[in-house]
């Protein structure tokens, strides 16, 4: 079949380092790997508007600002991206555009794709709530604030052909409260070889890990506890791997619990780092309240570990429940810890619910994902409607 060629909208990419960059990368090199043209539009790492190759993809960066609440964040402001997005989507003159986002960058895109008649996918990694700490919005209208976002979210997305997220419960957000009727679940998809470790050895102290933002909706300060509480005979350890602007609150509270032998807060780490340190890792957690999927989650169960994760948001689908790993209730510190002391002291439970981890992180095969896609923008092309049957 012919090449496409497919422009992908971000509003994060790499280098930047969180769960919806690192998809968008995914995404645009595996299209590449089956022989199309793949432009990416994304903020300038530099604030200037740039051009490069990277990964034989085609990174068109538009002009930026540093964020003033997170300086290592790059934003672009509405009355740059709007005109910037709409020359580039002429010049490169796609045939298909796939947008993961819809505040600025995004919208641009998708209002030039809509008026335009260019085929549009919209996928959804934005949840309102996750940026309540990086943005100045007063405690008492925060409420208001994510009703009006989720809506704004509906009004742009239901410009598009076709609208995914990456679980069948952030599409049950699209539905419930942006107002979208036809959305539908596609995995981000994981390259699980990648991942895939020989297992700790057998004398090593157990190592607890976490991977993501350090930010309050991640709740690494329950995982702190819950470690502390931990009965004085079992021997571990706990890494955490990320950065952000509840680190040094977090290093504080670690300390004070008497914890700075055994916590190792690790911050911003290389890909080969983050390989080695799933390699090193005897058990996963993830606290978090707010994860539409959870990259980190599933790139540890791909390295053949047992995971313990919050009861919420899109987290139990990638928990079988006794099987794999453990949910508990959020805020439970003390479930929490029975978790983690009945798998830290348990090293036969570790191996039969890390080699459960990697029969469920096989459904979400990378290859999978691409094919999806794939198939969206040859239908979307010969104008097919996209239905979307449940397994």
């Amino acid at each position: 079949m012919k090449p496409l060629r497919i422009l992908i909208a971000a509003e994060t990419y790499p280098p930047a380092v969180n769960g919806a960059a690192r998809f968008a990368e995914r995404l645009a090199i595996g299209m590449v790997g089956r022989g199309h043209e793949v432009h990416v539009v994304a903020p300038s790492v530099t604030g200037a508007p740039s051009r490069h190759l990277q990964d034989g993809v085609v990174v068109h960066g538009i002009k930026s600002h540093k964020y003033f609440m997170h300086p290592d964040f790059q934003v672009c402001m509405p009355w740059e991206a709007g005109p910037a997005t709409a020359t580039l989507l002429e010049e490169i003159d796609p045939d298909v555009v796939h947008t993961q986002a819809h505040m600025v960058l995004g919208r641009g895109i998708v209002n030039a794709a809509s008026r335009t008649g260019r085929p549009l996918v919209a996928t959804n990694h934005f949840m309102p709530e996750n940026i309540a700490a990086h943005a100045p919005i007063p405690k008492p209208l925060q409420r208001l604030f994510y009703r009006m976002a989720w809506r704004d979210l509906g009004r742009v997305f239901g410009k598009a052909d076709a609208v995914t997220a990456p679980t069948p419960r952030a599409v049950e957000l699209l539905t419930g409260k942006a107002g979208l009727t036809d959305a539908f679940p596609v995995s981000c998809g994981i390259d699980a070889d990648r991942y895939r470790a020989a297992a700790p050895a057998a004398d090593a102290v157990p190592t607890v890990l976490f991977v993501g933002r350090m930010d309050q909706e991640k709740r690494v300060d329950e995982l702190i506890r819950a470690f502390a509480a931990l009965p004085a005979g079992i021997a571990a350890d706990l890494e955490i791997v990320g950065d952000g602007a509840k680190r040094a609150d977090w290093t504080a509270l670690a300390d004070s619990l008497g914890l700075a032998a055994r916590v190792r807060f690790r911050g911003f780490v290389s890909e080969e780092e983050l390989l080695e340190a799933y390699a090193r890792a005897s058990v996963f957690c993830m606290p978090s309240i707010a994860e539409l999927q959870s990259l980190a989650s599933l790139e540890a169960m791909a390295a053949g570990t047992p995971l313990i994760a919050a009861d919420a948001m899109a987290l139990p689908h990638l928990v079988r429940q006794g099987r794999n790993g453990w949910l508990y209730k959020p805020g439970d510190v003390a479930e929490l810890t029975t978790r983690l002391a009945a798998l830290l002291s348990d090293a036969d439970l570790r191996r039969r619910m890390g080699a459960a981890s990697l029969e469920v992180v096989a459904e979400h095969a990378i290859g999978a994902t691409l094919d999806t896609f794939e198939g969206i923008y040859r239908k979307l092309l010969q104008r097919e409607r996209i239905l979307y049957r449940a397994a």
